[in-house]
């Protein structure tokens, strides 16, 4: 980081600023909604210092602790609206109270601020869509046109979502308290989601010039393990866990030198994080051992372990891993789960079989936004011989990716042929 004094110019200080959002938007926001009790305000406020960042640090020099600096500024920002309408004196007290470090041991169920962030932005006040659109952006710090690629949604109907949700909560006067743990269970099905899309977006990064964004992942995965500690009894929270352990295990081999993706069949194995798989294997054991059945995520846990495990992408369990893929169709179905069964039947039986699903796919209109069925789609014709049309599917992926490093893998594929 470069010293306080130090003139920057304005290109520096912006990439400097979107480095810092990325990593440290969920802690900010976080601890601004503590204080000032309202979600929406808390990220009005961030966004609000982020621009006097931008006039003030080319002149100033970017601060030794750029995420205390934003925090501080938003803070001063809040007593000033305070102020003006004059309860500066109460809110002074409160902020009292927020900033002694509960230093009268207030309970709080849920220690971790952005956890309780993510139960908050999942209040049953919102819709589903609400919650996760929000919880995204505020938590996962993501941009909205980040969360339309990866709902595979509008632009303006995310923006839309978000908007309603932060309204919903202030009318409906949600505190930033944690909520009791009887209510817990009601928002836990968004929580995980949330938890899981942001664990995505890191581990496939849908936009950018990277493709995995590893500080986005792994504060998912941190917030999966403290959910695990407060849910013991939960087998969809450990198989998450599981899920994202092993997932995260590859990330050193899932880029070459220059960061560019490696694809499964590529990688070199012995970079794998063996004691990340062994976490992986514990928590999907521990998920089993409550005896209550797999559900959508233990079931996606089991196919991560299967590859986690395998020795070579040859020596693979495919056949396994299509009928776990069929059994979370039944339970979870969905146009992706249907692609990554269309891919495993194309190693376990062959191509031509695995065409047939994502003709079918295409044929109903699944993923028109996304670029999995085209790449897929592309692969199999590869497969089979048909290059021209594998070319065009190759072709017509690459331009639905806004990944820089994907979409040059696609037209390095499509130029090979």
């Amino acid at each position: 980081m470069a010293d306080k004094h130090t003139v920057t110019s304005t290109p520096a200080v912006q990439r400097t600023l979107d480095a810092v959002w990325r990593i440290e938007s969920a802690r900010i926001v976080a601890t601004l909604a503590k204080v000032t009790g309202d979600v929406g305000l808390a990220e009005d406020l961030a966004q609000e210092a982020l621009i006097d960042a931008l006039t003030q640090w080319p002149e100033s020099g970017v601060p030794d602790n750029p995420g205390a600096w934003l925090t501080a500024v938003a803070k001063r920002k809040a007593i000033d609206a305070w102020r003006r309408r004059e309860r500066l004196d109460e809110r002074y007290r409160a902020i009292a109270h927020d900033l002694a470090e509960m230093t009268e041991d207030q309970w709080q169920p849920i220690p971790d601020d952005v956890l309780r962030l993510v139960f908050i932005a999942c209040h049953p006040v919102l819709s589903r869509e609400g919650q996760v659109a929000l919880t995204l952006r505020t938590v996962g710090g993501l941009t909205t046109e980040e969360i339309a690629r990866m709902l595979l949604v509008p632009v303006a109907t995310v923006q839309q979502r978000i908007v309603r949700a932060k309204k919903t909560l202030s009318a409906a006067q949600v505190p930033f308290n944690s909520p009791d743990p009887n209510e817990w269970n009601a928002r836990l099905g968004a929580v995980l989601a949330v938890l899981y899309l942001i664990f995505t977006e890191g581990y496939a990064a849908t936009t950018g010039d990277r493709w995995i964004r590893t500080e986005v992942a792994n504060e998912a995965l941190r917030l999966g393990r403290v959910l695990a500690g407060l849910l013991p009894r939960e087998p969809e929270v450990y198989g998450l866990v599981a899920l994202m352990e092993f997932q995260a295990s590859r990330f050193a081999a899932r880029l070459d030198h220059d960061g560019s993706p490696v694809l499964l069949a590529d990688q070199d194995r012995s970079r794998w994080d063996r004691t990340q798989i062994g976490r992986g294997r514990a928590s999907l054991a521990r998920a089993d051992a409550l005896g209550r059945g797999r559900g959508n995520y233990c079931l996606q846990a089991a196919i991560a372990q299967c590859h986690a495990t395998a020795r070579s992408f040859e020596e693979t369990d495919w056949n396994k891993i299509v009928l776990l893929y069929e059994a979370l169709g039944r339970l979870a179905p969905g146009p992706v789960v249907e692609l990554n069964h269309a891919v495993a039947v194309s190693m376990a039986t062959g191509p031509a079989a695995a065409l047939k699903i994502v003709d079918r796919l295409a044929a109903e209109g699944a993923l028109r936004r996304s670029h999995l069925l085209p790449s897929i789609r592309g692969e199999l014709l590869t497969k089979l011989g048909r290059t021209d049309e594998a070319k065009t599917e190759l072709l017509q992926a690459a331009a639905l990716t806004a990944n820089d490093k994907q979409k040059a893998v696609l037209l390095a594929k499509a130029a090979n042929l």
